[in-house]
C-alpha cells in the first residue's frame, strides 16, 4: 500500500467514524458506505439514494473475522460453501437476530454480507475495524456508478468523502445468494 493510498484510507475511516457517508470503488461498481451501527449515518445514506429503509442493506468486510459473529445461524454445510467463496464477489444473505439493527436488516430477519477481495475496499474495512455498509452509488432505480465522475454527477457534493481508486475487474454488482437455500437472488 502506498503512503498516499494509506492517507486516503485514513481520511475515509475518520469520515466513517464521524458519522459520514463515503463513496468508494468495489469489485465492479462504486459503492456508498457508512458505519452500519450509526443510525443517523444509515438514514442519511438511504435519503441520499432515495432507497426504502425496509429493503435492508449489504455489509462488506475486510476478512472473515469481521463477520464471523453473524454466521452462527448458518448450518455447517452451508457455512463451508459461504466461507469457500470468500474473499470474493459473492454476497450471502444470512439469518440474524438482535445482533443487527433494524436499520440494516430492514423488514428482514437476515442480513446480506460479503468479504471483499477488492484490496482497497478490504483494507478500508480492516482499518475501520469492522464491516461497513455497501450499497451501489446511485439514485434508486438508476444504473450503478461505474466511475468517480458518475458518483459526483449523482450526488453533487452530498457525499462526505470520495475515496480515490479503481474498480476491480467485474462488469457489475456482485452475486447475491441465500445461505440457507443456496438460491441465487441476483446473478453476478
Amino acid at each position: 500500500m502506498t503512503a498516499l493510498n494509506r492517507l486516503h484510507l485514513e481520511r475515509a475511516v475518520r469520515v466513517l467514524r464521524a458519522g459520514g457517508v463515503i463513496a468508494y470503488p468495489t469489485e465492479g461498481v462504486w459503492g456508498l458506505g457508512c458505519d452500519p451501527f450509526n443510525a443517523g449515518a444509515v438514514a442519511r445514506l438511504l435519503r441520499l439514494k432515495g432507497r426504502s429503509p425496509g429493503k435492508g442493506l449489504i455489509l462488506v468486510a475486510g476478512d472473515v473475522a469481521q463477520v464471523r459473529p453473524l454466521l452462527g445461524r448458518v448450518p455447517l454445510a452451508q457455512r463451508a460453501e459461504l466461507l469457500g467463496s470468500w474473499p470474493g464477489p459473492v454476497t450471502w444473505i444470512v439469518p440474524v437476530g438482535d445482533e443487527m439493527p433494524r436499520w440494516i436488516t430492514g423488514k428482514h430477519a437476515s442480513v446480506a454480507i460479503r468479504v471483499s477481495n477488492h484490496l482497497q475496499l478490504a483494507s478500508l474495512c480492516l482499518l475501520f475495524g469492522g464491516p461497513i455498509v455497501s450499497t451501489s452509488a446511485n439514485l434508486h432505480g438508476r444504473p450503478a456508478a461505474r466511475s468517480a465522475l458518475a458518483v459526483r454527477r449523482y450526488f453533487r457534493g452530498a457525499i462526505d468523502y470520495l475515496l480515490p481508486g479503481e474498480l476491480g475487474g467485474r462488469r457489475g454488482a456482485t452475486a447475491i445468494r441465500e445461505a440457507l437455500s443456496g438460491r441465487i437472488v441476483r446473478p453476478g
